[in-house]
Protein backbone atom coordinates (compact mmCIF):
# COMPACT_ATOMS: atom_id res chain seq x y z
CA UNK A 1 0.00 0.00 0.00
CA UNK A 2 1.18 3.38 -1.12
CA UNK A 3 1.77 5.62 1.66
CA UNK A 4 0.77 9.45 1.44
CA UNK A 5 1.71 12.64 3.39
CA UNK A 6 -1.15 14.27 5.38
CA UNK A 7 -2.55 16.91 3.36
CA UNK A 8 -2.19 20.29 5.84
CA UNK A 9 1.18 18.96 7.58
CA UNK A 10 3.32 21.08 6.29
CA UNK A 11 0.84 24.33 6.41
CA UNK A 12 0.44 23.53 9.58
CA UNK A 13 3.87 23.80 10.72
CA UNK A 14 4.13 26.79 9.17
CA UNK A 15 1.41 28.15 10.70
CA UNK A 16 2.92 27.47 13.99
CA UNK A 17 6.29 28.71 13.51
CA UNK A 18 4.88 32.22 12.23
CA UNK A 19 2.43 32.08 15.08
CA UNK A 20 5.55 32.15 17.52
CA UNK A 21 7.31 34.75 15.63
CA UNK A 22 4.41 37.09 15.36
CA UNK A 23 2.94 36.47 19.29
CA UNK A 24 4.16 40.44 19.74
CA UNK A 25 2.21 41.73 16.64
CA UNK A 26 -1.51 42.33 18.06
CA UNK A 27 -3.18 39.30 17.71
CA UNK A 28 -1.67 38.37 14.61
CA UNK A 29 -0.10 35.43 16.35
CA UNK A 30 -3.71 34.30 17.52
CA UNK A 31 -5.11 34.30 14.38
CA UNK A 32 -2.85 32.30 12.98
CA UNK A 33 -2.33 29.65 15.49
CA UNK A 34 -6.09 29.14 15.61
CA UNK A 35 -6.30 28.45 11.83
CA UNK A 36 -3.13 25.92 12.70
CA UNK A 37 -5.08 24.43 15.30
CA UNK A 38 -8.00 23.77 13.11
CA UNK A 39 -6.32 22.30 10.54
CA UNK A 40 -4.50 20.29 12.33
CA UNK A 41 -7.62 18.77 14.17
CA UNK A 42 -8.64 17.99 10.73
CA UNK A 43 -5.50 16.08 9.63
CA UNK A 44 -5.48 14.02 12.81
CA UNK A 45 -9.18 13.24 12.53
CA UNK A 46 -7.79 11.92 8.88
CA UNK A 47 -4.72 10.10 10.30
CA UNK A 48 -6.63 8.36 13.32
CA UNK A 49 -8.70 6.59 10.84
CA UNK A 50 -5.91 5.05 9.04
CA UNK A 51 -2.90 5.80 10.39
CA UNK A 52 -0.57 3.30 8.47
CA UNK A 53 -0.98 5.22 5.02
CA UNK A 54 0.38 8.64 6.32
CA UNK A 55 4.01 9.32 6.94
CA UNK A 56 4.23 12.89 8.45
CA UNK A 57 2.48 12.97 11.35
CA UNK A 58 5.52 14.03 12.97
CA UNK A 59 5.43 17.46 11.53
CA UNK A 60 1.64 17.78 12.14
CA UNK A 61 2.23 16.97 15.72
CA UNK A 62 5.01 19.74 16.09
CA UNK A 63 2.95 22.30 13.97
CA UNK A 64 0.38 21.81 16.71
CA UNK A 65 2.85 22.07 19.66
CA UNK A 66 4.37 24.96 18.10
CA UNK A 67 0.59 26.80 17.80
CA UNK A 68 -0.41 26.14 20.98
CA UNK A 69 2.89 27.87 22.29
CA UNK A 70 2.74 30.42 19.67
CA UNK A 71 -1.73 30.64 21.11
CA UNK A 72 -0.66 31.60 24.81
CA UNK A 73 2.67 33.67 23.53
CA UNK A 74 -0.09 35.29 21.56
CA UNK A 75 -2.68 35.85 24.35
CA UNK A 76 -0.10 36.92 26.97
CA UNK A 77 1.39 39.58 24.75
CA UNK A 78 -2.12 40.92 23.63
CA UNK A 79 -3.31 41.05 27.50
CA UNK A 80 -0.11 42.58 28.07
CA UNK A 81 -0.85 44.63 25.62
CA UNK A 82 -4.49 45.59 27.36
CA UNK A 83 -3.27 45.70 30.93
CA UNK A 84 -0.87 48.57 29.94
CA UNK A 85 -3.08 50.66 28.15
CA UNK A 86 -5.78 50.45 30.21
CA UNK A 87 -3.82 51.03 33.45
CA UNK A 88 -1.44 53.82 31.96
CA UNK A 89 -4.23 56.81 31.68
CA UNK A 90 -3.19 59.48 28.65
CA UNK A 91 -2.01 61.60 31.77
CA UNK A 92 0.37 58.73 32.90
CA UNK A 93 1.44 58.38 30.11
CA UNK A 94 2.45 62.38 29.33
CA UNK A 95 4.27 62.56 32.56
CA UNK A 96 6.05 59.15 31.40
CA UNK A 97 7.40 60.28 28.34
CA UNK A 98 7.91 64.37 30.11
CA UNK A 99 10.52 62.33 32.43
CA UNK A 100 12.05 60.42 29.98
CA UNK A 101 12.82 63.51 27.82
CA UNK A 102 14.17 65.25 30.63
CA UNK A 103 16.46 62.31 31.22
CA UNK A 104 17.69 62.32 27.86
CA UNK A 105 18.41 66.11 28.16
CA UNK A 106 20.45 65.47 31.02
CA UNK A 107 22.34 62.28 29.63
CA UNK A 108 23.11 64.49 26.57
CA UNK A 109 24.47 67.62 28.55
CA UNK A 110 26.70 64.99 30.86
CA UNK A 111 28.03 64.05 27.85
CA UNK A 112 28.81 67.63 26.74
CA UNK A 113 30.39 68.21 30.08
CA UNK A 114 32.78 65.58 29.91
CA UNK A 115 33.55 66.61 26.48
Amino acid sequence: MERHSLPNATAVLILGILSILTCCCYGIGVILAIIALILASKDMKIYKENPEIYTNYANLNIGRILSIIGLVLSALSLLFTIYFSVIMSEEESKEFLENLQVKLEQQQQEQENQE
